[in-house]
């Protein structure tokens, strides 16, 4: 296949140089490249000029695939990498990879040189999809291809996961006729809720601060240190009684649920806190999980230790929580469920500002039974 170059959109899409070595070498030791894609750990200035000479000619010369250059059509200025990593002759379908310079993000670039190569690949290659798969977690490739007209549409285990990243990977595909005009902001585009969302799940989880009365208080991601603290708590015959967590609860229950927290972050489906006292110990467990349907809502989740009871650490700790639901992902509901005749569930939950709205007969299943469940949420301008 004999190499093309592709001006569009302010860009000049063309093949690998020997003279973009130092730049590709210079744009690769930034971590989060290095984080999310396969290239070489430490990268070196051998591994650049190998694939602006070597692998990319490569490609284009069997046609295994078709790498570019990202550039600035006036400037020349290198800004990052796009092009069809693999391409699959038999069905008639590319993979799509990019990776953004950090001198030149902010600016759309790779969206728009992805919707480049895709018109191409669709124009003069005639092909019939094309696909997009990234490790759970990297939410700006996720937000690049959402912009770039992608459907993603589950979840698969990658073949090559990035260094010690994760397992598993997002998938999603695009088909002619689906790529957004030049220029368009399509979906996800900035101001989104997507994009809002993106910029919250694509950093560390955060910590966040309560106070009951004179006490300080911090929910924070779990820790192996808390393992101990949540097995104590599961095992306590109150929460056995008015939760569905495991019974007889283990220790590698409580690492399970470690592991999930971790990932529900990266999948931007839940966000799992522990309720440290002000010794930074385990005190509880608070959950904010995201409607999967409705992108406004989510339901909150809560368990006490049981030395931590009758002090008001969870209203604060609830109240905190959907307060940063609200200002910080966007939610116009936070909803409460618990069993009917679970009064201390209840008086948290209204404590923290929840209104409870009714009883569901038959809400929640528990333990192999249909039981009766009381309903209430709080409201963005309950807050305000």
């Amino acid at each position: 296949m004999e190499p093309v170059e592709i001006i569009e959109d302010g860009l000049l899409l063309r093949p690998w140089l020997a003279s973009d070595a130092d730049d590709v070498h210079r744009a690769c030791q930034d971590p989060d490249i290095q984080r999310w894609t396969t290239v070489p750990r430490p990268y070196r200035p051998e591994h650049a000029h190998g694939f602006v000479t070597g692998m990319s000619a490569r490609a284009w010369a069997d046609g295994s695939g078709a790498p570019f250059a990202v550039c600035d059509a006036a400037t020349g200025e290198l800004l990052g990498s796009c092009g069809l990593v693999a391409i699959d002759r038999e069905v008639e379908t590319g993979e799509i990879g990019y990776w953004t310079a950090p001198w030149a993000r902010g600016r759309g670039v790779t969206v728009r040189a992805t919707r480049a190569v895709a018109r191409w690949a669709f124009d003069a290659l005639v092909l019939r999809r094309l696909i997009w798969q990234a490790e759970v977690g990297n939410h700006a490739s996720r937000l690049v291809a959402l912009r770039a007209g992608f459907q993603i549409s589950g979840e698969l285990r990658l073949a090559r996961p990035a260094g010690n990243g994760r397992v598993e990977g997002w998938v999603g595909s695009l088909l002619p006729g689906e790529v957004p005009a030049a220029g368009a902001d399509g979906p996800a585009g900035p101001g989104t809720l997507d994009a809002r969302r993106a910029t919250v799940f694509g950093r560390p989880q955060p910590v966040l601060f309560a106070t009951a009365g004179d006490t300080e208080l911090r929910l924070r991601p779990m820790e192996e240190r808390d393992l101990d603290g949540v097995v104590a708590t599961c095992q306590d015959p109150d929460t056995v009684r008015w939760t569905s967590v495991p019974h007889p609860y283990q220790h590698t229950d409580a690492e399970g649920y470690l592991t999930y927290g971790g990932l529900a972050w990266a999948r931007g489906s839940s966000a799992c806190f522990v309720l440290a006292d002000p010794d930074d110990a385990f005190a509880g467990t608070v959950d904010l999980r995201l409607n999967p349907v409705d992108p406004l809502r989510a339901e909150v989740g809560f368990m006490t230790a049981p030395h931590a009871r009758g002090r008001g650490w969870m209203p604060a700790a609830l109240g905190a929580l959907a307060a940063w639901g609200v200002t910080g992902l966007g939610l116009v509901r936070v909803e409460w469920k618990a069993h009917v005749g679970n009064t201390a569930s209840r008086r948290a939950a209204e404590k923290a500002g929840f209104t409870v709205e009714g009883t569901l007969r038959g809400g929640v299943s528990h333990r192999g039974e249909r039981v009766d469940a009381w309903v209430g949420a709080l409201l963005a301008e309950d807050l305000a």
